[in-house]
């Protein structure tokens, strides 16, 4: 006799009929997808929150009472659980965005703005949510009178602390030498991690990060102010050049190419690769021709499949290649798929893989 799939439950916390009518829409589609109820501000959301018990939450930045990012701070300390925030497309929105990110929300993603978009949402929301919640680790929230004393969520993410730039390398490089990062859900946190630990003298690096188009420059413009390297999102055209971190604009794919002895890279607008733009895939198999055994490329914690042909192609080309390990992955989904087809050279835990990326360019 077969298993009945219990579906996820979601909670949807938005003071718009329309967006929350859109997304019901939306996830109806998914037979393993609930959505238990709807919210309008934080203090519906409260209390609808310990009544439904919900095993993840959509939330609004811009409400009424309480605004979305007091709510999250609240929820993450007092209530810990998987949260993807659905922010509208604006720059003034970024910030907020990044923020939300840095309380620990799992995900930000663009909200629905029309029928149009509603078959997109439904594809890539409801495989966040089944990425989110089928690789959670449990979080004990603290006994206060938001929730019953001992209760135990799951959370999306691990609050992992910046540690200290890596000297390492100090230049025994090759002049040829091309650094490639992709990551999605947690991603974030890992970068910020990474490139916090990696010393100026790098060799140039170029980042996929699965992100909305108005938060990859705030991001860009944080890590710049924490990191040794410079970090911004990349333009069209940008050299790659040692002490440089690139990050590819949200709806841009970003190539590698040779030019001249040098690497630069060219942005894209082409179709979306595993649903998204950019798309790691797309860096990496760039990177095959352009760079080969030149590249040492690293595939981080994230939702899916995208980033792992590329990398088993890159490692057949003769690149070094790194995956974040299941312990210290947020979602364990990229980095998994990477393994199995075999494009991994090495399995590092999150602490070890600056300097991973570090020696492997040494000891070329």
């Amino acid at each position: 006799m077969s298993r009945i799939a219990i579906p996820y439950r979601v909670l949807v916390v938005d003071d718009s009929a329309l967006v929350c009518r859109f997304i019901l829409r939306a996830l109806a589609r998914s037979s393993d997808i609930l959505v238990v109820g709807t919210a309008a501000d934080p203090y519906e959301a409260r209390d609808k929150i310990l009544e439904l018990k919900p095993d993840l939450i959509t939330l609004d930045i811009e409400m009424p009472r309480m605004d979305g990012l007091t709510f999250l701070k609240i929820l993450m300390e007092k209530y810990p659980m998987p949260v993807i925030v659905l922010s509208s497309l604006s720059q003034h929105n970024s910030q907020q965005a990044m923020e939300a990110l840095n309380l620990g929300a799992a995900e930000v993603l663009a909200k629905p703005y029309g029928a149009h978009s509603l078959g997109e949402v439904a594809d890539v929301l409801g495989d966040r949510i089944r990425g989110i919640l089928s690789n959670t680790q449990p979080l004990t929230a603290v006994d206060v009178p938001f929730t019953s004393a001992g209760a135990k969520r799951r959370a999306a993410h691990k609050i992992i602390g910046v540690g200290v730039p890596n000297t390492r390398l100090g230049g025994n490089w090759s002049a040829s030498s091309v650094g490639l990062i992709g990551a999605s859900t947690g991603g974030t946190v890992a970068l910020r991690k990474i490139l916090s630990r990696l010393p100026k003298e790098m060799p140039g690096l170029c980042i996929v990060q699965h992100m909305p188009a108005y938060i990859t420059k705030a991001f860009a413009d944080g890590l710049n102010t924490e990191c040794a390297m410079e970090v911004r999102e990349a333009q069209d055209g940008d050299w790659v050049e040692a002490g440089l971190a690139l990050i590819a604009p949200g709806d841009y794919h970003m190539v590698l190419v040779r030019e001249d002895g040098r690497y630069r890279v060219r942005l894209r607008q082409t179709p979306k690769v595993w649903y998204q733009r950019p798309a790691v895939d797309v860096l990496f198999r760039s990177a095959v021709a352009s760079a080969g055994r030149n590249a040492v490329a690293v595939v981080l914690t994230g939702m899916g499949r995208d980033g792992a042909e590329g990398l088993l192609q890159l490692k057949n080309a003769g690149a070094r290649t790194i995956a974040q390990d299941q312990e210290s992955s947020v979602v364990y989904g990229m980095p998994k798929v990477a393994l199995e087809l075999g494009g991994v050279g090495e399995v590092l835990p999150l602490e070890e893989i600056a300097d991973g990326i570090q020696r492997l360019f040494v000891d070329r």
